[in-house]
């Protein structure tokens, strides 16, 4: 199979910016569709933000959001057991085959989440990078592929200021976290860039990048999906073992993204890729 390639120019705004825009991924039929997947999701048992009871970046088990509201927030990880849209997405072509190209054929696909940020007065957005405390200490030069990036799916159109937008700070993939800066780095401090999309589009971006949401004020709900990818030897944020009740209506690309080799685990393992790693990513093997 021939896959995708970035493009001259979307190689240079890769490398410069840290992030591209890739517009028209979902038409109207399947925006409809993931958007009420995520409905669905709100109201059944699954893995949510604890606040006050567990540390931030960590997750706990719930029977249902707190929040009933379609338009009320959510923060649901883990969501391929509920949708098969939701793994179909793993690797879609026009989003997937550009990852491939740039992290190289030796990737995981370790988490998928959906979040609802309602319009409010309350939340001011945050800036923040992926990883946690090691991998935002670990950064890569401009000619190394990604530990691991992100592809965001809009689920709403976002197309004025301060309505929810994706933000980041172009570039800041090369440089140093600020994690003691008073005050904080924010949507609002000097450099910060909000993304407007249509409901549809796509987002690309690496873990390094500063970036985070901008308050929303819009009166209306912003949906997105989130779906990471990572080089094969980091360990998945979203299943500490192999999650085998999906594997069975999987095809082998998306088993492999999973983390099935094709053996039972033995030492060496992701570290060193399977000899058909290529061919099963690629699609030659599917």
């Amino acid at each position: 199979m021939n896959m995708r390639t970035l493009t001259a120019d979307q190689q240079a705004r890769w490398a410069i910016d840290g992030y591209l825009h890739l517009e028209g991924v979902f038409d109207h039929q399947e925006v409809a569709h993931l958007s009420k997947a995520i409905d669905y999701v709100r109201t059944q048992p699954g893995w949510e933000p604890m606040s006050g009871m567990l540390p931030r970046g960590h997750y706990g088990w719930v029977e249902k959001c707190v929040d009933q509201d379609l338009s009320g927030f959510m923060d649901r990880r883990d969501i391929l057991p509920y949708d098969q849209a939701f793994v179909d997405l793993m690797d879609r072509p026009e989003v997937f085959d550009l990852i491939v190209d740039i992290m190289g054929p030796n990737i995981l696909f370790s988490m998928s989440q959906a979040i609802v940020r309602p319009s409010t007065q309350e939340f001011p957005g945050y800036t923040h990078t992926d990883g946690g405390e090691a991998l935002r200490e670990i950064r890569v030069t401009e000619t190394s592929r990604p530990l691991a990036m992100k592809a965001l799916y809009l689920l709403s159109d976002v197309t004025e200021e301060d309505a929810g937008a994706f933000t980041v700070y172009p570039g800041s993939h090369f440089r140093p976290f600020p994690k003691d800066r008073n005050p904080p780095l924010d949507p609002r401090s000097p450099g910060c860039v909000q993304l407007m999309g249509k409901a549809g589009d796509c987002f690309l971006f690496p873990h390094a990048i500063w970036h985070g949401p901008a308050p929303n004020y819009s009166g209306k709900a912003r949906k997105t999906l989130l779906y990471n990818y990572c080089q094969l030897f980091i360990r998945a944020y979203d299943f500490g073992a192999l999650p085998t009740n999906l594997l069975e209506n999987m095809s082998p690309r998306q088993r492999r993204l999973m983390g099935d080799l094709g053996h039972n685990w033995r030492p060496g393992d992701y570290f060193y890729v399977p000899e058909d790693q290529e061919e099963i990513i690629t699609g030659r093997a599917a």
